[in-house]
């Protein structure tokens, strides 16, 4: 079986029309475009990458677990997930250079997953926490941290979406979360998301299993307030009413009467006793459509309004009772 010949195109043999075209541009030199890719990505991981410890965790159960942190004082101070450390009883933290630390727990806050854990020294190396609340959707972003146990792990990617929303471990919603497509595994939990400019933006915190591309963050900015919380009184200081409560459809005469715009209100389900609710003559049955001039269409709301600055203070609320739309006021004391 004779070989069949290849034809040979001969760029002469050509058209007129084909012939008398000006030649295609010369595509631009992308190699300089991934150089700056690459550059911004090497100049975070070389001023960031120090900076983030791998903590182990054991429980009283001797369970072990663990994650990621990153240290942002050079005093030891290190920011990670509150899930990283719940129900830790022996804290170690791991440093790029090799170190074995003990590591104490600051506090956790498990309503926005964020803890501050300690470690003695002086000097160390530590990352400039940023702000969250200039990022741009499609903005480049690295998370360092220990997926799976390999330490020092580097991915990138770009912001995918401001302003999500997802839950707690203890049911309250986290608003905001940052959305990324950063390639994440457990053990990230707890590190650093950074931006191109090497300051933390974020502490990576959740993935969705079976999900490709879809992580997600705490902003800086959350992370910033918790800080302050746990290193001033070990905790983050929220108002507390002593109700169990579910959303429920608002009936439409009730609404229309009262001229509620919302389609929902908070049903309270249970009233604990000597507790705020209590005092301010809340009962099981009545149903809370306003809250210190807000309305409340679900749980979450109400979450919302009880932060810090509500403990203590009277917040006129508004509930519907057997059809009457009755005005109180409940003074929330600490959770």
């Amino acid at each position: 079986m004779k070989p069949r010949a290849l034809a040979v195109l001969d760029p002469n043999d050509r058209s007129p029309a084909e012939q008398d075209r000006p030649p295609a541009p010369v595509p631009a030199d992308d190699s300089r475009l991934l150089d700056a890719y690459s550059e911004a990505v090497v100049r975070v991981v070389e001023r960031v990458g120090p900076a983030v410890v791998g903590i182990a965790a054991r429980n009283r159960r001797g369970q072990r677990g663990g994650g990621s942190g990153v240290i942002f004082a050079p005093d030891g101070y290190i920011l990670t997930n509150a899930h990283v450390v719940e129900r830790a009883r022996d804290l170690r933290v791991t440093l790029t250079d090799g170190a074995d630390l003990v590591g104490s727990l600051v506090g956790a806050d498990p309503a926005t997953d964020l803890a501050v854990v300690r470690v003695e020294g002086t000097k160390l190396p530590h990352a400039e926490l940023g702000t969250s609340q200039d990022l741009r959707v499609g903005q480049l972003v690295v998370a360092i941290g220990n997926p799976l146990g390999f330490s020092s792990t580097v991915s990138a990617g770009v912001i995918s979406a401001l302003g999500r929303t997802m839950r707690a471990q203890d049911g309250r919603l986290i608003d905001p979360v940052l959305q990324t497509d950063v390639a994440l595994n457990p053990g990230n939990s707890g590190g650093p998301l950074v931006d191109s400019r090497a300051r933390v933006v974020g502490i990576n915190t959740m993935i969705i299993l079976g999900a490709q591309g879809l992580s997600f963050a705490v902003p800086v900015d959350t992370a910033r307030w918790v800080i302050g919380q746990l290193m001033t009184v070990g905790r983050v200081r929220r108002g507390f009413l002593g109700v169990a409560a579910q959303v429920r459809p608002l009936p439409k005469r009730s609404a229309r009467k009262f001229e509620i715009a919302a389609g929902t209100g908070v049903e309270i389900m249970e009233v604990q006793a000597g507790r705020p609710a209590t005092k301010a003559d809340l009962r099981p049955g009545d149903v809370l459509v306003f809250l210190d001039g807000k309305a409340v269409k679900s749980v979450d709301d109400v979450h919302r309004v009880l932060d810090a600055s509500s403990i203590g203070r009277r917040l006129p609320a508004k509930v519907l009772r057997n059809g009457t739309l009755l005005e109180l006021d409940v003074v929330p004391d600490e959770g």
